[in-house]
């Protein structure tokens, strides 16, 4: 008599979907209330700020949620789309590798560029710099808002091209594809963050009010992300052959939409800056910076654990022939990222919160925890998924916090550099780890995680020596 073994497809408990909605829906509706003082830092439903600024929040909101659901959309049908093809698995690790090639060399080279192509203003040299390199900076001239708003348009064109080129080519180049996109996804890790920053400043807001876009960047990144995933599983609709190319559509539309939103009202023409004048102020406030040093490895070690997180956690979680349904966790990890997000105002929004540096300290060695265990043992499913849970959760709550760390830390005008930079570390060791597991199989996966957790332990202890050499806590924040 045979024996028949059934076997069971893992899913997540539906509640789990209730928890992480109610949960943020908490969190938000109920941040008003806590600590009502007249020196309280502005909220999400404070409808006192002025009508500028909310019309500007909520503008660039849409768009950077446009500008998400676009990134998410070609990550999500990307792998089926060269499995469709009859890419072979060398050929999409090699894809893999152009793709962070570019984002090391061309997304660095562009976030510099986008601090130079900036308008005048003959106060930068007396503000920015030491007294003795001012008389060399008479010319420079003021980030604006305009040059931010020319490379997040460079965004949607690139978006718009590979749309248009795979609606056009019936196969279209994946390097070429891989190229345009990885600069694409540099543009947005800096750029829309950049522009949001400098156009905060022009309006003249007090610093704290940029405290719920950051944490709002997070959310609506997370829950576009979502979205981006429901979109591409309902225009796929199960059938390859017919229906492959349809998210090249939406993109196409997504991205024309957004260019829209963006163009409207343009009117200044930047100038560009003297190349020497920026490299003096680079030189002097980023490279010349400690404690820019510092903020920019912990956002690296942040950068590189998530970007091996998302290369590896399938892989991770099916290891020894489990049978998982990963597109219904793939939500749950997106949702506990939200949540993390909404914990950053309930911390850091009162005047007597605790300082960035501290908790964030505690944040990333939890974080290094998490996948130090996931690299010794792969453990149970529940267990995994728990841990990557909070691994999200983390995330969630250190983006933000970096981002106002850039702000207490970096000019504005520098920021693009700053960031960009600061990614370049991350991927480069992402295009080392690739090459030594993709080609050579020298190392294994447990080994990569391993290597994303003590980069974090690592930033961790850059974060614990800001703390010792950086300002006091809401030095300058609440300020205008």
């Amino acid at each position: 008599m045979g024996v028949v073994i059934e076997s069971e497809v893992w899913e997540p408990n539906r509640a789990l979907y209730v928890f992480i909605s109610v949960s943020c829906f908490l969190s938000i509706f109920s941040l008003p209330r806590p600590w009502a003082s007249s020196n309280r830092s502005p909220t999400l439903f404070d409808h006192s700020l002025p009508s500028s600024l909310l019309r500007f929040q909520r503008r660039f909101l849409l768009i950077y949620s446009l500008a998400s659901v676009m990134e998410g959309l070609w990550s999500v049908v990307g792998e089926n789309e060269l499995a469709y093809y009859g890419v072979g698995r060398g050929y999409m690790v090699l894809s893999l590798c152009v793709a962070y090639a570019a984002a090391l060399f061309l997304g660095t080279l562009l976030g510099v560029l986008s601090d130079l192509i900036i308008c005048r203003n003959r106060s930068f040299a007396r503000v920015l710099l030491p007294k003795k390199w001012s008389f060399k900076l008479n010319a420079f001239r003021l980030g604006n808002t305009r040059s931010q708003k020319k490379i997040c348009l460079i965004f949607f064109i690139l978006h718009l091209f590979v749309g248009v080129w795979k609606k056009i080519i019936g196969h279209p180049s994946i390097w070429l594809a891989s190229v345009c996109l990885s600069i694409a996804s540099s543009i947005f890790s800096f750029s829309f963050e950049t522009w949001m920053v400098v156009e905060h400043d022009k309006l003249g807001h007090r610093q704290d009010t940029l405290n719920n876009l950051f944490w709002l960047m997070t959310f609506t990144e997370s829950a576009s992300l979502i979205g981006s995933q429901v979109m591409a599983n309902w225009l796929v609709n199960n059938n390859v052959e017919k229906s492959l190319l349809s998210p090249s559509t939406a993109a196409i539309l997504l991205a024309i939409l957004s260019i829209i939103l963006l163009t409207r009202g343009w009117k200044e023409v930047p100038q560009k800056a003297a190349f020497e004048d920026y490299r003096i102020s680079f030189a002097a406030y980023i490279f010349g910076d400690k404690r820019v040093w510092l903020l920019g490895c912990a956002q690296a070690s942040v950068q590189l654990s998530v970007a091996v997180f998302w290369i590896l956690w399938g892989p991770t979680i099916v290891a020894d022939g489990r049978e998982v349904h990963l597109g219904l966790i793939y939500p749950c990890l997106l949702g506990a990222r939200m949540l993390g997000s909404t914990i950053f105002p309930w911390f850091f929004s009162r005047p007597s919160s605790p300082r960035i540096e501290d908790c964030l300290v505690y944040v990333f060695i939890v974080m290094g925890l998490i996948l130090s265990i996931v690299a010794y043992d792969y453990q149970e499913i529940h267990v995994l998924v728990t841990l990557f849970f909070v691994f999200h959760a983390c995330v969630g709550l250190i983006l933000p916090s970096l981002a106002r760390l850039r702000t207490m830390y970096v000019p504005n005008e520098l920021r693009g550099g700053m960031i960009s930079l600061s990614l370049a570390p991350a991927h480069a060791a992402i295009l080392f780890l690739l090459v030594q597991r993709g080609y050579y199989q020298n190392i294994e996966n447990s080994t990569m995680i391993a290597f994303t957790a003590v980069g974090l332990f690592t930033g961790a202890g850059c974060l614990h020596l800001l703390r010792r050499w950086g300002k006091q806590p809401h030095q300058n924040w609440h300020k205008k």
